[in-house]
């Protein structure tokens, strides 16, 4: 399914969720990206019925998620929660839309493309309504890991991932924001209401529930999720998520083992001309990623590129490091990009 003919100015534009950071970095990135449209529709809970927003010089009102909210939209931007997703979009299915959902709900449901357009763009065209827009850590992984597997094949990735507080929405940001405040005045810091524990000042190396193996969900959608947008069901992967006090841009460290020999100079060829990658990579000038640089924009920077020491003889290892916008090109941005490939 396309969005081809939906309208002289283009299609009707739903964003459920638009009042989370992700809907309204959605509204945004439609807005930046000059996305065509005809009508904006915003969709949230009852409590915020009735409020506006302002979008391209205009205000909206926010209208209730029902059922019946996607009579005549074309597109639905999915940013709610997996229950919300799952109660709502094959409403919006039904009555003609085409989502792309930013929930985990469908992502590894077989008969949904979960694409990520610098990767694996193809995987538009077998959406029968609906498409997933992946994991924030798993996209701004895999647009560097896709250049490096297309050039010499990748068989293991390990990975730990240092999330901003940002991948909890503007709660995770708030609380992260009012134990700063508090630590810097003095004062007694507030029980922590997003994350399980306090996260100014420290870390917290557990992001979603615990398997039987130790492993947390966070850290199974980058192997599960990978997966599924290389097409390689084999792909061997191991990976650590931890929560920083950070307010903005994941970070990863990445080792990987490649099928065929690639030095490091020939992977930041290989990298530097890839899409949506960004190399930053001259140690002697201390010039490596950073979430502070990589913030509001939509590259995935990549540096530190070095051979992988520990790789034992005769396998092809290496090791960098990468920074990439969560709420942009992590969710809203891709989003935004698989709904211009419908186009």
């Amino acid at each position: 399914m396309g969005l081809a003919d939906r309208g002289p100015q283009g299609p009707n534009v739903a964003i459920l969720g638009a009042t989370g950071a992700v809907g309204r970095q959605m509204m945004q990135c439609l807005q930046e990206r000059h996305f065509p449209l005809g009508e904006l529709r915003l969709l949230a809970s009852a409590r915020s019925a009735g409020q506006q927003m302002c979008w391209n010089g205009r205000m909206i009102t926010i209208q209730e998620a029902t059922p019946e909210s996607f009579e005549g939209i074309d597109l639905v931007l999915g940013a709610a929660e997996n229950d919300v997703a799952e109660r709502l979009l094959p409403h919006a299915v039904k009555a003609g839309a085409v989502v792309v959902d930013n929930s985990s709900a469908y992502r590894l449901d077989p008969e949904v493309p979960l694409v990520v357009p610098e990767v694996n763009p193809e995987d538009v065209a077998w959406n029968t309504g609906i498409i997933a827009n992946p994991n924030c850590s798993t996209i701004i992984a895999l647009v560097c890991l896709a250049p490096l597997d297309r050039a010499a094949g990748l068989n293991r990735v390990v990975c730990s991932t240092y999330q901003a507080a940002s991948g909890a929405g503007m709660p995770g940001i708030e609380q992260l924001e009012t134990e700063n405040a508090a630590i810097v005045e003095g004062r007694k810091v507030p029980a922590p209401r997003v994350f399980p524990y306090q996260l100014a000042y420290n870390l917290i190396p557990q992001i979603g529930g615990f398997d039987a193996a130790g492993y947390t969900s966070e850290e199974m959608k980058m192997q599960n999720e990978g997966r599924k947008i290389l097409h390689n069901d084999g792909l061997a992967v191991n990976c650590t998520c931890v929560r920083v006090p950070v307010a903005r841009s994941h970070s990863e460290s990445i080792t990987v083992e490649l099928d065929s020999p690639l030095t490091p100079d020939e992977a930041r060829v290989v990298l530097a001309a890839a899409p949506g990658v960004r190399v930053v990579d001259d140690p002697s000038c201390r010039e490596y990623p950073m979430p502070l640089d990589t913030s509001e924009q939509d590259l995935v920077y990549v540096g530190r590129i070095r051979e992988d020491i520990s790789a034992p003889e005769g396998t092809n290892g290496l090791t960098f490091w990468c920074c990439g916008d969560q709420i942009r090109k992590g969710a809203a941005t891709n989003a935004v990009q698989i709904a211009e490939l419908l186009l």
